[in-house]
């Protein structure tokens, strides 16, 4: 049975991933940012990656008690 536990790790290319606690499997997230976004956050992308992490599950959470079904034409913004 997977871990309960997450964890979010800055891999060794750079990238920041989400991951179970217990598994070298491949990561549920994986957020990179470009040399010009890690320049401008000054060191902080770490920092912005946990905040993008945490509203995304919030938001999963969120769509999960609603049951929202997924529209495949949605527009982002």
């Amino acid at each position: 049975m997977p871990s309960p536990f997450l964890e979010i790790v800055e891999l060794a290319n750079g990238k920041v991933a989400l991951r179970r606690s217990d598994e070298e499997a491949e990561p549920l997230v994986i957020i990179e940012f470009s040399a010009d976004a890690r320049e401008y956050l000054q060191g902080h992308h770490i920092e912005v990656a946990k905040a993008m992490i945490s509203a995304g599950m919030q938001v999963a959470g969120q769509v999960m008690e609603d049951g929202e079904p997924h529209d495949e034409n949605r527009i982002l913004h």
